[in-house]
């Protein structure tokens, strides 16, 4: 069954960047992750990106989030250009709009699904409930459940909970579904597709998996440092309709 498009003619940029890189030193030998790259992400959006490890995805998406810096280039979200901010104002801008999503969980094992989390809606200022935003992910039923009771799969679902909950703007995720076999990773695409189609998040996700491509609204391939071109899926896929 296919899924709605997103017409992003007329949609807000969330995040530009421009003539990006970043370049990493370690010792004599420099590695160049991002090589000018150019970039945009509209409101609203699911948009995967794709390309082998090693191709500079995770490196743009840590900026995207606040998590690192560009050696050279601008990136801006909204009104603000996030290349001048200080520590402060990274820190401050990654706890009101954005939400992280890892290959691994980083669930504490002595919390419940509830309370994991509700660590998170502790210090938002707009959080949804907790069992809201379990339910969302399809775990409302898991609610007083530990990590060590649940699979890889519902962890990750936590993981995504967790992460919506304090209701940011934009979701990254990085090899969401990296850990998990195809059966289970269909059911944490199903959820962040859920998120990005019922609360509107504007969700980036990277994979070196082309089959997941198909459920975006676009698509941005990476190769050497570079996004070497960006397709829009004119008919998206729902996660149980792609083959892994």
């Amino acid at each position: 069954m296919a899924i709605e498009s997103l017409d992003t003619v007329d949609n807000v940029i969330v995040f530009r960047a421009r003539d990006v890189t970043k370049v990493y030193h370690t010792g004599d030998l420099e590695v160049r992750a991002l090589d000018g790259v150019d970039f945009e992400l509209f409101e609203g959006e699911m948009l995967v990106l794709l390309g082998p490890s090693g191709s500079g995805k995770s490196t743009l998406l840590n900026i995207l989030g606040g998590l690192d810096r560009p050696t050279s280039g601008t990136v801006s979200f909204k009104k603000t250009n996030l290349t001048r901010l200080d520590e402060s104002g990274l820190t401050d801008y990654r706890r009101k709009h954005v939400g992280f999503v890892f290959q691994f969980y980083n669930l504490i094992p002595s919390l419940t699904a509830r309370e994991n989390v509700g660590l998170v809606t502790e210090i938002a200022s707009n959080p949804m409930r907790p069992e809201e935003a379990l339910s969302l992910v399809g775990l409302k039923h898991r609610l007083d459940h530990f990590p060590s009771q649940l699979s890889g799969g519902e962890q990750q679902r936590v993981a995504i909970a967790r992460a919506i909950a304090k209701r940011p703007e934009v979701l990254l995720c990085d090899e969401p579904t990296g850990a998990l076999d195809s059966k289970t990773g269909t059911l944490v695409l199903d959820a962040l597709v859920s998120v990005n189609r019922e609360l509107g998040t504007t969700t980036a996700v990277i994979t070196h998996n082309r089959s997941i491509k198909d459920v975006a609204h676009r698509v941005a391939f990476f190769a050497d440092g570079k996004i070497t071109r960006v397709e829009k899926n004119s008919q998206r896929l729902e996660p149980a309709d792609i083959t892994w």
